[in-house]
């Protein structure tokens, strides 16, 4: 099983490994420009799949892209709340989720394409345009992670960033083995 697995399970053990994996996927670009383009490489790495290319998981147990892009736009969400907690409150308790009880119970399988791109691109130009007015102060804010402890701000926006890499490399990857060509 991959770090980037993220099973709710094993979360508490695996949270360093994986921190460290996901932060290793941005090397040294600025976290902003990736989080700025992932709207974009989003739609770009959806175009002209059919309803059931979108549906087909990867693999046996493994999520579809439709369910990988439906994760994504409740990451959004999940990191929205995050944020503004840990600016308008001291030190507050950020608690995991399970994502695979999110993406069975919030029914992933059966979202629309369309208004998840639409909802993904709303919400992470709110998410930005409150990122882009935080101060250094405001970037140094710390949360209490549940699994992952102390992260501030400026900690977390690297990590988000490094969620896009993770899951934008996952999609090209399922689209690569559904052998249908990426537009540029």
């Amino acid at each position: 099983m991959s770090v980037f697995s993220n099973r709710y399970s094993d979360a508490k053990q695996e949270a360093g490994a994986y921190t460290e994996a996901v932060l290793g996927l941005i090397g040294d670009r600025d976290p902003l420009t990736i989080l700025e383009g992932t709207s974009a490489e989003l739609a770009r790495l959806m175009a002209g799949l059919s309803a059931a290319d979108l549906a087909r998981p990867e693999t046996q147990g493994k999520w579809s892209m439709l369910q990988v892009m439906r994760h994504l736009a409740d990451s959004e969400i999940v990191w929205a709340y995050r944020i503004r907690r840990i600016l308008s409150e001291d030190r507050p308790q950020i608690h995991g989720y399970d994502q695979d009880a999110w993406a069975d119970r919030l029914h992933y399988d059966r979202a629309d394409l369309r208004e998840t791109l639409d909802e993904i691109r709303a919400l992470r130009a709110g998410n930005l345009r409150l990122v882009r007015s935080l101060g250094p102060a405001e970037r140094r804010r710390v949360g209490v992670h549940s699994e992952r402890g102390e992260e501030s701000l400026e900690h977390l926006i690297r990590l988000y960033a490094g969620h896009d890499l993770l899951h934008l490399n996952q999609l090209a990857r399922i689209r690569r083995e559904l052998g249908v060509p990426a537009t540029r």
